[in-house]
């Protein structure tokens, strides 16, 4: 009997994986420009992400894409809590992943932001109101949304350690922390040469 049921929720959890990794990999900014005529891959930064929705589709598609980006991974979060906070962060974690691994777009897709954004919402709204504060000082001051996303990225598990969250989401937000950093390694050789595209255009 216990091992009918082990293997249930084996077979349980796999299913929620692969379901958050599903919802993770809709392309909604790829989706929204498609609404439009447009192929955002091949304008702007041509990432499929809140970002470039921003600079290409503008802020109200922009916003609509972030929202669901960030949804479709806290839907994901919330929907692996009732197995516990660790199938939580996995469940989450898979969203990402789909959101910045797509096999819709060949495996392709955003850098991840919004989704993880989604789920530390889901599982500390505190800290999440935190990174997003800091995210968008920073965006503010600089004009550049990568410096926001590496501040907040920078930030997470930091939160997670000094505020006590358990230790699945402290290492969930390092993992996180990392992959978000690694992602935007080339925003991060342009920020160095000067060449990063920012926002808006700062008027002397």
């Amino acid at each position: 009997m216990t091992t009918a049921m082990s293997l249930t929720m084996d077979w349980s959890s796999l299913g929620l994986i692969l379901l958050s990794f599903f919802l993770g990999s809709i392309p909604f900014a790829y989706l929204a420009g498609k609404a439009k005529g447009i192929d955002i891959r091949k304008h702007g930064s041509g990432n499929i992400g809140a970002t470039n929705a921003f600079r290409v589709l503008g802020a109200t598609m922009g916003a609509a894409v972030l929202l669901l980006d960030a949804g479709k991974a806290a839907l994901a979060t919330w929907l692996g809590q009732p197995y516990g906070g660790t199938m939580a962060v996995f469940a989450g974690l898979a969203a990402i992943l789909g959101h910045t691994f797509s096999p819709f777009m060949k495996f392709k897709g955003g850098k991840g932001v919004a989704s993880a954004a989604g789920v530390v919402l889901t599982i500390a709204p505190l800290i999440a109101l935190i990174c997003l504060v800091a995210f968008a000082l920073a965006v503010y001051l600089t004009s550049y949304v990568s410096v926001g996303s590496i501040l907040a990225a920078v930030l997470l598990p930091l939160l997670m350690y000094f505020l006590g969250k358990p230790v699945a989401y402290q290492v969930f937000a390092l993992a996180v922390s990392l992959f978000v950093i690694y992602r935007h390694r080339s925003n991060i050789k342009r920020l160095m040469e000067g060449t990063e595209n920012p926002i808006r255009r700062k008027t002397t």
